[in-house]
């Protein structure tokens, strides 16, 4: 085997990554073909641990953790400078069901939010009430019951994480991104990683490799068989599944920022240059959107009737509709000392900012970029006409106070480090949820009313979440889909590639459909997937057999559902 990793090593160094005669893949299209082309000079380094995991999103993170604490050592990328993804380098405000304080979610994901409650508690100058609160919501944002800073998630994050750095155990390469693999049939040897800022290469090794990128970067480069946008209701058999697929019909995504408010004040920008055109945009949905997408008018998810908010940077109520700056607020002013906030401050993942005009999975980096730009300026004119347009209620128009907090995201220009990804590939897998699982109106319709009273219940059942079957107005046209759905269980199946061996998935890149997709990608159950993945590599390399083997031996998956239930993960949802 090392003269094998040699040899990689050495044909990487020879063809810049692309040798047709050799077992290395290249993505065929995206950024990461182009980066393989361009970075022609022999890997700098190997290194090798028990596990090597790609993306240090929330997946990733959960998926170190569980393998750390289970003495596996690690290695894991990240594309950007911060670890975290949705709730960090995205900017999305913890997304969770109502159940979240007491049950639904992993023991540790529990401590996470618990310690990202404490992080205020010592650090900042709460008032005596907020203090005293045992479930703290510093921003009191109405989109979930914990919603903070991304700075501050990292922070914590990054604490969780120091003891297996100090220790080596854990070794974590920022701003790194895949770009090639070595692949032997079924299985990885080994992946290159190059430094984005250098264009150093590295090898990493292992006898297990995770994706847990946003948008399951690794598929591609593996050859790992894997599906993208929707699926036609001949596939899946689903009640809300279109008649003909379209692997190009994605959600949309969405780069967030943060505003504050500061009263009295003008902070309004330049005109951006694409004002006039993001101004009148209407987008080109059915059923049709109300209006344009610059507009307090939308469409309600559940029912696609128009539905008007208002808007307010105070914080105060606005009539009997929802104040919009209040939804993903992160920070509330009167949770703290007098005077330490002039104004409140929010996430701005609304509506008005989901860019409908190209996708970002599996098109050349020049595609991604440009939409990527396309979102900023979206971004950019969506904050001028809040400055200077949207209705007050007053009567008046325009906020000039409200102020871009380029600090909060940790960039220059203020947007997030990375898009927010709704949906990306998602494995083959042995087995895939579909919307009959935990979709309230399919269950019904083929098991009956009483059986759809519950989700599925899988016998390899290895987590649990609960959410919406939310998904947002996509890239060919589909308007909002928001179905009532059950709390659900996370199969085992869903998380084994139908072919391959020791490449596993640790994001939103499970066995799911595109509309189940839309309940199975929210923090908590990415995070439940991550930290059980990690302990799957263990597990199956301490009884010497393949994930798969996990799930078809009956022995074996009893005792890893009882071994992961020990370590705090639920599998079943109370009766």
């Amino acid at each position: 085997m090392d003269m094998k990793r040699r040899s990689f090593i050495g044909m990487i160094g020879a063809t810049g990554g692309l040798l047709a005669t050799a077992p290395l893949i290249a993505s065929p299209t995206g950024a990461n073909a182009k980066t393989v082309k361009r970075n022609k000079r022999k890997a700098e380094r190997e290194m090798k641990a028990d596990l090597v995991i790609a993306g240090g999103g929330i997946g990733g993170c959960a998926c170190a953790l569980g393998a750390l604490r289970n003495g596996l050592s690690v290695i894991m990328t990240e594309e950007t400078d911060w670890i975290g993804g949705q709730i960090t380098q995205q900017g999305v405000p913890l997304d969770e069901h109502r159940w979240i304080e007491t049950h639904g979610a992993t023991q540790l994901y529990r401590e996470f939010r618990s310690a990202l409650r404490q992080y205020y508690k010592r650090n900042y100058p709460l008032t005596e009430e907020a203090a005293a609160k045992e479930n703290l919501n510093p921003g009191d944002g109405a989109v979930s019951r914990l919603c903070v800073e991304p700075k501050v998630a990292l922070a914590v994050l990054n604490s969780m994480f120091a003891p297996y750095i100090s220790s080596r155990q854990l070794t974590l390469l920022l701003e790194h991104k895949a770009t090639a693999a070595d692949v032997d049939g079924a299985r990885v040897r080994g992946l290159e990683v190059v430094n984005k800022h250098r264009g150093e290469a590295i090898v990493l090794t292992a006898p297990y490799f995770v994706d847990a990128t946003e948008m399951g970067d690794l598929l591609p480069l593996t050859g790992t068989e894997y599906v993208t946008g929707t699926e036609s209701k001949k596939e899946t058999g689903e009640l809300h599944a279109p008649e003909v697929g379209d692997p190009e019909n994605e959600q949309a995504f969405t780069l967030c920022f943060a505003l504050d408010y500061r009263p009295g004040e003008n902070h309004v920008i330049d005109k951006p240059a694409n004002y006039d055109f993001w101004r009148s945009y209407v987008p080109d949905i059915s059923p049709a959107w109300p209006g344009r997408l610059l507009d307090l008018t939308y469409s309600t998810p559940s029912t696609l009737k128009p539905r008007t908010l208002g808007f307010h940077p105070e914080g105060g109520r606005t009539g009997d509709v929802m104040n919009l700056w209040n939804y993903r607020k992160i920070i509330n002013r009167h949770n703290f000392a007098p005077g330490f906030y002039a104004g409140d401050m929010t996430v701005v993942n609304w509506p008005q900012n989901d860019y409908l005009l190209g996708r970002l999975v599996d098109v050349r980096e020049k595609e991604f970029q440009k939409h990527v730009e396309g979102a900023r300026q979206l971004n950019l004119s969506l904050i001028y006409w809040l400055q200077t347009e949207v209705e007050r209620p007053d009567g008046g128009a325009g906020w000039p106070g409200i102020r871009l907090r380029e600090d909060v995201m940790g960039t220059a220009d203020g947007m997030a480090k990375y898009p927010y990804i709704r949906e990306g590939r998602r494995i083959k897998a042995l087995f895939t949820v579909s919307e009959e699982h935990v979709g309230v109106e399919n269950r019904t319709l083929v098991k009956g009313k009483e059986a759809a009273a519950t989700c599925e219940s899988f016998y390899d059942s290895i987590g649990v979440g609960s959410y919406y079957l939310d998904l947002h107005p996509s890239t060919k046209g589909d308007n909002y889909i928001d179905l009532p759905s059950l709390p659900f269980e996370v199969p085992l199946g869903s998380l084994i590639p139908q072919r391959m061996e020791n490449l596993l998935p640790a994001s939103k890149n499970i066995g799911t459909t595109h509309i189940t997709n839309g309940c199975y990608r929210l923090h908590p159950v990415e995070w439940n997937i991550g930290e059980v993945v990690g302990m799957l590599v263990q597990f199956a390399s301490k009884k010497q057999v393949k994930p798969r083997d996990v799930r078809e031996d009956k022995e074996l998956l009893a005792d890893f559902q009882q071994f992961i239930q020990s370590q705090g993960i639920e599998i079943k949802w109370p009766v």
